[in-house]
């Protein structure tokens, strides 16, 4: 996983997803782009008013452009026309396609940051995502002390200065896309369960508060979206295969 780069590569055509894979999809947002005026009319009558209701115009392409490409993406996988496709939240405010879309078992889930977006797509389980641009212009002490577990702290605490950044940006991006994929949002607290996050570690769910054996269940993974971010997958399913999309826009036409 080196050269991301080659990590990233175009679809085949006529593409399926079987029930043994995760397809993650990579979208740079251009937030410039005069396409994004294109991409409107495939959101929902709520998605437009919700994407009008931005106060600044960089948060309203992105959130355009985002949307759209989940529904060319979701609309392609279950054979729908993306205008199509309606979408349900649980009680905590995760995304789902609604019964009456489909009768196909798509799970997704959404995940952006500065330039970048991932989409990741199976066929039956529960999935996490999550992307972050690096940077290092925050209060990391403080986040640690609040949001990681005791492991967490006394591991993170324990590395090199020059390990510290890397470190905590793949801390967070697993606990998020744990979290996120078990769609229970900030109820499921960061700082009761553990994941490995040492640089050159494998990703893995170490333990939880609550059941230990639900750790057996999971899947966690690295991701490396692009140079200068960090990203991670989760997915209650072990041994699947991982497809890598770089998404562009003449994909499904």
């Amino acid at each position: 996983m080196n050269n991301i780069a080659s990590l990233w590569s175009k679809p085949p055509k006529n593409l399926v997803i079987s029930n043994q894979e995760v397809h993650i999809w990579r979208i740079f947002i251009d937030i410039d782009s005069p396409i994004i005026k294109t991409y409107l009319p495939i959101l929902s009558i709520d998605e437009q008013e919700k994407a009008n209701r931005f106060c600044f115009p960089n948060d309203r392409n992105r959130f355009i452009t985002v949307r759209s490409i989940l529904r060319r993406i979701i609309g392609y996988y279950i054979e729908k026309n993306p205008r199509e496709l309606n979408f349900d939240f649980n009680q905590y405010g995760k995304p789902f396609l609604s019964r009456n879309s489909s009768t196909t078992a798509i799970k997704f889930n959404v995940s952006h940051s500065h330039e970048i977006a991932l989409i990741a797509v199976t066929q039956d389980f529960d999935i996490g995502v999550d992307v972050e641009y690096i940077h290092t212009n925050f209060d990391f002490e403080g986040i640690v002390e609040k949001f990681f577990s005791v492991n967490e702290k006394n591991v993170w605490r324990s590395l090199p200065s020059y390990h510290k950044v890397e470190a905590f940006f793949n801390c967070w991006t697993r606990k998020e896309a744990y979290m996120k994929a078990k769609g229970k949002g900030l109820s499921l607290p960061l700082n009761e369960f553990d994941v490995s996050f040492k640089p050159g570690e494998p990703a893995s769910l170490l333990n939880t508060a609550w059941d230990e054996k639900t750790v057996t269940n999971w899947s966690i993974e690295e991701i490396k979206p692009a140079y200068g971010y960090a990203g991670a997958l989760a997915v209650e399913a072990s041994n699947l295969d991982m497809k890598f999309w770089q998404w562009s826009d003449n994909y499904f036409l």
